[in-house]
């Protein structure tokens, strides 16, 4: 199950599965392009996509797996994609538009309630994982002030005595 559809009952997932539009790419298609208007998520059913465009791009191309969902934002909030997702076979995917889940929300509010607590825990666990790396970052630059402090303080060579024969 994808994370932001945990603790849905499986009623409730039923009901995104109806308001889902299935969707089939051919090889070649986009299927998400970076700048465009997102007005729904995507999840990759089935079939090879990958990532041509988009931050953090490793290499002209990276796969995109099945079960992916591309977009998550887009179902709930006006935004823009950020990648560029192309279909290199025949891709089958699921489209969650924002205004088929709004109306579910409408419906049962409680979706909204559980999606709201989804969102905030992984929000919750990004900040955790950003104190961390602020933890570390503290003790390395804490350590390299000392070794630039202790550098700066030791004598310098022509400050020593000469050796005595």
């Amino acid at each position: 199950m994808l994370p932001i559809f945990r603790g849905l009952t499986p009623l409730q997932i039923a009901g995104v599965a109806r308001c889902a539009e299935r969707v089939t790419y051919t090889p070649g298609a986009f299927i998400i392009e970076e700048n465009s208007v997102g007005e729904a998520a995507i999840v990759i059913i089935d079939g090879t996509a990958v990532r041509v465009s988009g931050p953090e791009l490793a290499s002209p191309s990276e796969p995109v797996v099945v079960g992916s969902l591309l977009g998550e934002a887009a179902m709930l909030v006006e935004t823009t994609y950020g990648s560029t997702v192309v279909a290199r076979t025949p891709v089958r995917a699921v489209h969650i538009a924002r205004d088929a889940l709004y109306e579910l929300m409408l419906e049962d509010p409680s979706i909204a309630d559980q999606l709201v607590q989804n969102l905030a825990k992984r929000l919750a666990d990004v900040a955790e994982v950003l104190r961390e790396v602020d933890t570390l970052l503290g003790g390395e630059i804490a350590a390299v002030a000392a070794n630039t402090q202790t550098a700066t303080t030791a004598p310098s060579a022509a400050a020593l005595p000469a050796p005595t024969p």
